[in-house]
């Protein structure tokens, strides 16, 4: 039925729940609902806006378990990093409580008077989110948004939106007004182009394809739109020869099959120091072996399901003959969207699983011979969003970071997000950045007064 979706658990492939697609008529409503309620919502005391914000940071966390659950069951994630997830939310908006009352401007000398200038909310925002970190990245554009004034319109990926749904009610029992937050669950082609060409929404922020990401870019030139888009990722893990070899072979599952692949940061090529081949690729075949995939409520597993039978064909499509399997570990039998860690070794530079967003549990091994040909191979690629660098020697490792192409780095570590530092990609990963303190300047217009003196 065009006008339902159907939501599926991937860890069964069984229906879980359906929803009503909202269609170009809903997101309409909903758009004029969040313009009703700018004008209150902008208004209020930097303050009070602060403590709105800490009240429905609360309310998430009373209702931890219940949102984990659903994503977990929603997403195919262990139920472990869901919890970790919901909690990470509520720390997205506590973070953000204290922007309110830190949106500051600059005064500027001038002749005859005085200028200064002022950040003012854009007004309705559109935030579109997709599927893989469902409530987590919504809380990422929410929190800042928010905080500067925004009212918004919110439309979760058609495969998970059951916790942006709740999360809904959960902002109206946290006594926000009615129309600030708007959740629209409906098809990208439909809700999320419509919400997207709308003259009333003056900012749109996506995270999602690079494919998609370039046809909202196009389509948000229409009305000249802000936008900022977080989008594909084929990140570099470069581990020198000198490196703590033993932890990096421990944490390279972690930084490629967490999230069962599906996550933008992935470091989805390692790069191995030709002399540290042999040695890494036998300490961390062990810990993919061991990697445990499981179902959402195993408390013991390490990674769940791919989201859709989809994404797991495409997935099997990128282990061929020019990429072939080293070694991988296992995953269970029966329904469900199942699919192995898997580690491609040795593999054809111009392989699409070299080139190309696999987003799913298979990572490539690729030589180096030195830090030159190590940077090289890791800038060649349209993405730049993540990576890290292993290595003992201190000098090298500020050397590679600053060359490579990429928006967020971790040296002897695969962490690529917190709250407080800005996240965002180079080149066709796309722009603008989110997190951090600047987050929220993202979602204002700087307005200049002059003020005659003479």
């Amino acid at each position: 039925m065009s006008d339902v979706l159907e939501v599926l658990e991937p860890a069964t492939a069984a229906v879980l729940e359906l929803v009503p697609a909202a269609g170009v008529e809903a997101v309409d409503e909903a758009v004029a609902k969040a313009r009703a309620a700018l004008p209150a919502w902008r208004g209020l005391a930097p303050g009070v806006r602060a403590s709105a914000l800490r009240a429905l940071a609360d309310k998430v966390e009373e209702h931890l378990e219940e949102l984990a659950l659903l994503e977990a069951r929603n997403a195919g994630k262990p139920i472990g990093g869901a919890r970790g997830e919901i909690g990470a939310v509520v720390d997205v908006f506590r973070y953000y409580a204290g922007s309110p009352e830190r949106l500051m401007g600059d005064t500027i000398p001038v002749a005859g008077g005085q200028a200064f200038t002022i950040r003012e909310p854009l007004g309705v925002v559109g935030l579109i989110v997709p599927w893989n970190f469902p409530l987590l990245i919504a809380a990422w554009k929410l929190g800042p948004a928010l905080a500067a004034g925004n009212t918004v319109v919110l439309k979760p990926a058609e495969l998970t939106p059951l916790t942006a749904l709740r999360f809904e009610q959960l902002v109206l029992e946290a006594g926000i007004a009615p129309g600030v937050v708007n959740v629209v669950a409906g098809l990208g082609p439909v809700a999320g182009a419509r919400l997207v060409e709308h003259p009333d929404v003056a900012k749109v922020a996506f995270t999602g394809s690079t494919v998609v990401g370039r046809q909202i870019a196009a389509s948000a030139a229409a009305t000249i739109k802000r936008v900022t888009l977080e989008l594909g990722g084929k990140s570099a893990n470069v581990i020198f020869a000198d490196a703590d070899l033993e932890k990096a072979a421990e944490m390279a599952p972690w930084a490629v099959f967490d999230n069962a692949g599906q996550d933008c940061c992935a470091r989805s090529r390692i790069l191995v120091e030709y002399s540290a081949v042999d040695k890494f690729l036998s300490l961390l075949q062990p810990h993919v072996e061991n990697f445990k995939v499981g179902g959402p409520l195993d408390p013991e597993a390490m990674m769940g399901p791919l989201i859709s039978a989809k994404q797991r064909d495409r997935v099997a499509s990128f282990v061929g003959a020019d990429a072939p399997v080293a070694f991988q570990g296992t995953a269970p039998d029966g329904p469900g969207f199942w699919f192995p860690p898997t580690v491609l070794s040795p593999v054809d530079p111009n392989s699409p699983a070299v080139r190309e967003e696999i987003f799913g549990p298979v990572v490539t091994v690729i030589p180096f011979k030195d830090e030159d040909e190590a940077v090289r191979i890791a800038n060649d690629t349209i993405y730049g969003l993540s990576g890290s660098i292993w290595t003992r020697d201190g000098g090298r490792a500020l050397r590679v970071a600053h060359a490579m192409e990429t928006g967020v780095l971790s040296i002897n570590s695969n962490s690529s997000v917190r709250v407080s530092t800005p996240f965002g990609g180079f080149k066709q990963s796309g722009y603008g950045r989110e997190l951090g303190p600047h987050a929220t300047d993202a979602y204002t217009e700087i307005k200049t007064i002059y003020y005659a003196t003479t």
